[in-house]
């Protein structure tokens, strides 16, 4: 079992990472803001239903139309809370990869996510993490508001 999920750790980052390379176009406009919070529904080191609870929230900031800076906050309800310091690229429209460094946790995570746009700059978003320290994978839901 463990063999399995490592290999499918394993092709995860390496799906990630080809595809964030693979295509590039825009995102955002140059300057903008993106605010964000953010659940995590499903998590692999949660053993029972609302044993924890991990949320973030985040400012974005867009150097290009699809690359932007990120800090921001991890809550848990159990264990260290955290600072994130990290960065989104948006290889195509709505769709981004995301790098973190948990400054508390003392860990980093890798996502891909999909952003789909509301109205009045609202958008919703659903973001795959793999935590590299304790190699956990985390689905979270969010929603963001960007200040162009």
């Amino acid at each position: 079992m463990i063999k399995v999920l490592t290999k499918f750790r394993e092709v995860i980052i390496v799906s990630m990472l080809l595809f964030t390379i693979a295509v590039g176009s825009n995102a955002q406009s140059t300057k903008s803001f993106l605010i964000g919070a953010g659940l995590d529904v499903v998590k692999s080191d949660i053993d029972q239903f609302a044993d924890k609870a991990q949320i973030g929230v985040e400012l974005n900031y867009f150097l290009t139309r699809n690359f932007s800076v990120s800090g921001g906050f991890e809550i848990w309800s159990q264990g260290d809370d955290s600072f994130a310091i990290g960065m989104r690229w948006y290889p195509i429209k709505n769709v981004f990869t995301r790098f973190r460094g948990l400054l508390g946790a003392n860990d980093v995570s890798f996502g891909i996510g999909f952003s789909k746009p509301l109205r009045n700059n609202f958008s919703i978003e659903g973001i795959g993490d793999f935590y590299a320290d304790p190699g956990d994978v985390a689905a979270r839901i969010g929603i963001t508001y960007i200040i162009r």
